[in-house]
C-alpha cells in the first residue's frame, strides 16, 4: 500500500482557505478516501450519525505527480483530524510567505507531519465505497438558493427559537422553512426559485393563498415533500458557505429519507460548473417526519 503526491500551491490554497474551514464545521475528524482519480473527504458515511458531507476533488485539482497503489483496487482510506491538517497547511503557507519574502527565489522543503489512523481494511473500504455510492444519489427535484446570506440570516434567528425545523420543497420552485414552539411560529419562504429535475406548473390562484396552505396543497397533489430536520444540522450545512460556493441547491430524497444540499462551484470568471470539485451534504430527518 503506497501513496505519494505533491500538493500544489492551488491545492494548498483551496484546502486551507476554503474547504477545510467548511469541513471542520461538519466535524473534527473525517475519512480521507484516495482513489486513482480522486481525493474525497467524507463525514459520517459509516456511522450514519449526524450530518453527512462529501467533498470530492479530482486529483489534478489538489496534486501533481499523484501515485497510489494498493491491493484493494488502488484505494486507500483512513481517518484524519481536520484541525491538525488545517494547522499544518496554515503553517506551510506562513513559512512559505515569510521565507519567500526574505529570500526571493530560494526554495526549501517544509516538512509537516499529520497523524492519521491505521488504513481501513478491505471490507471497511468496500463498505465506505458502497455508502459513497448511495450518498451520490440526488433528489428528483432540486431548488436553487442563490442568496446564501439571506438564508443564513434567517437560520441565525431560528437557532435560538427551537430545535426542529420543518423543510418543504415544491416542484414549483418553492422552499419553505418553519420552526414552531408552543409560544411562537417562525417561517420563511423562498419562491419561484430555479428548479433542476422534476418540476410542475404553479396552480392557478396559488398566489392568493398562505404559504402553509400552498405547501399543504402541493404535498397533497404529490408536487412537494416535507421533512423535519435538526436546526443544529441545518445550521451546520449553511457553514459550507465558507468553501465559497457560487450557489446551492436543496432537495428531499425519495421517501423523505434525507434533506440534501448540493453546492455548485463555477470555473473562475465563468458561469460554467467546475467539475473538478464538488461538495454536498445529507441531513438526517427526524423519525416523526411525514414526507407525504
Amino acid at each position: 500500500m503506497k501513496f505519494k503526491a505533491f500538493l500544489t500551491d492551488h491545492g494548498v490554497n483551496l484546502l486551507e482557505k476554503r474547504f477545510l474551514p467548511a469541513l471542520d464545521k461538519m466535524g473534527k475528524t473525517c475519512h480521507l478516501y484516495l482513489t486513482r482519480d480522486h481525493a474525497i473527504f467524507l463525514h459520517n458515511l459509516l456511522n450514519g450519525d449526524g450530518i453527512q458531507s462529501i467533498a470530492q476533488f479530482q486529483k489534478d485539482a489538489l496534486f501533481e505527480d499523484y501515485r497510489i497503489s494498493s491491493q484493494n483496487d488502488d484505494r486507500i482510506a483512513f481517518t484524519i483530524d481536520l484541525s491538525l491538517l488545517h494547522r499544518a497547511l496554515r503553517s506551510i503557507l506562513t513559512i512559505y510567505t515569510e521565507f519567500g519574502g526574505s529570500h526571493g527565489g530560494y526554495k526549501s522543503a517544509v516538512i509537516q507531519d499529520v497523524p492519521i489512523s491505521k488504513p481501513l481494511s478491505r471490507s471497511d473500504v468496500l463498505e465506505l465505497q458502497a455508502a459513497l455510492d448511495m450518498a451520490q444519489d440526488l433528489p428528483q427535484t432540486l431548488v436553487q438558493v442563490p442568496d446564501m446570506n439571506q438564508l443564513q440570516s434567517f437560520v441565525d434567528r431560528m437557532k435560538h427559537v427551537g430545535d426542529v425545523l420543518n423543510v418543504s420543497i415544491t416542484k414549483y420552485g418553492d422552499l419553505h422553512l418553519q420552526i414552531s414552539t408552543s409560544l411562537i411560529t417562525l417561517g420563511a419562504e423562498f419562491r419561484k426559485l430555479k428548479v433542476l429535475g422534476e418540476q410542475a406548473r404553479v396552480p392557478p390562484g396559488d398566489d392568493n393563498l398562505t404559504a402553509q396552505t400552498r405547501t399543504r396543497r402541493a404535498i397533497d397533489k404529490g408536487d412537494a415533500m416535507s421533512v423535519q430536520v435538526s436546526v443544529k444540522h441545518f445550521f451546520k450545512s449553511i457553514q459550507c458557505h465558507l468553501a465559497k460556493p457560487d450557489c446551492a441547491f436543496y432537495g428531499i430524497a425519495q421517501q423523505g429519507s434525507c434533506l440534501t444540499v448540493v453546492f455548485q462551484f463555477f470555473i473562475p470568471g465563468t458561469r460554467q460548473t467546475d467539475k473538478s470539485i464538488s461538495l454536498h451534504c445529507r441531513l438526517p430527518v427526524l423519525v416523526d417526519s411525514d414526507p407525504n
